[in-house]
């Protein structure tokens, strides 16, 4: 069975359009994975992606080299379980926190997982 990219969940553009994001065959590279393996991240929601200019995208800074970002699926597990949706969760991973400082994408890139998650339960709860 061949799997398309109908097949997953791709949320609407929410973010800025400054934000860099790569089709889905580049994150597929860059994690050394075949692109289905991808389809199944998201379609898993261990990865979020948006729909920019017709095309399915990933947000670059969900990458870390040649991996995912340190507590970033945990983090996506987390806020799905406290019933958010793949748009509100990029929402507030892209939109800066006072309390962390910054976005809490880039407190997850600078090894802080352990504050974003817990402002995630906090917004939980």
């Amino acid at each position: 069975m061949v799997t398309t990219v109908s097949d997953i969940s791709i949320a609407p553009d929410v973010l800025d359009p400054e934000v860099v994001v790569l089709p889905l065959p580049d994150v597929a590279r860059r994690l050394g994975l075949p692109v289905t393996r991808v389809h199944q991240m998201l379609r898993d929601w261990q990865l979020l992606g948006v729909r920019r200019d017709g095309v399915a995208v990933v947000p670059a800074e969900f990458l870390n080299g040649s991996a995912l970002v340190k507590g970033l699926t945990g983090t996506i597990t987390l806020l799905r379980d406290a019933g958010y949706s793949a748009e509100e969760i990029l929402r507030w991973l892209f939109t800066a926190e006072d309390s962390l400082p910054g976005t809490p994408i880039g407190a997850l890139r600078t090894d802080r997982g352990r504050e974003v998650k817990r402002r995630a339960q906090a917004m939980g709860f």
